[in-house]
């Protein structure tokens, strides 16, 4: 009997044919102020206003499209009354940038000696 054939959904990513998991999830963070975003909430949640506050008044169309482009990907939610917050998973991904974060204070001090 032969196997069914395996569905996957394959996610349109820029500079990939190949939509694998690691080049959408770099797409998504490659996006104008989503790092930047994933990293201000690392601290807990901020309101629409303290976010872009905290992004150097970034546009609120950006803002917006970016929230959104998180929220579906499941690394932000929005709390009603308190604000935007990652998710669990949103707080796995920030783990996983920490050291990264520590190298860069390394390196940084290594360049201004």
């Amino acid at each position: 009997m032969p196997k069914p054939a395996a569905v996957t959904k394959k996610t349109v990513v820029r500079g990939s044919r190949t939509g694998r998991p690691v080049m959408a999830l770099l797409d998504l963070l490659g996006r104008r102020w989503t790092l930047r975003i994933v990293w201000e909430l690392r601290d807990g949640p901020l309101t629409s206003r303290a976010l872009r506050t905290a992004c150097d008044d970034a546009s609120p169309t950006v803002m917006q499209a970016r929230l959104s482009e998180l929220r579906e990907a499941g690394l932000v939610e929005l709390l009603p009354g308190d604000g935007y917050r990652l998710t669990p998973l949103g707080r796995e991904l920030m783990e996983s940038f920490l050291p990264l974060h520590h190298f860069a204070e390394r390196w940084s001090k290594r360049m201004a000696s």
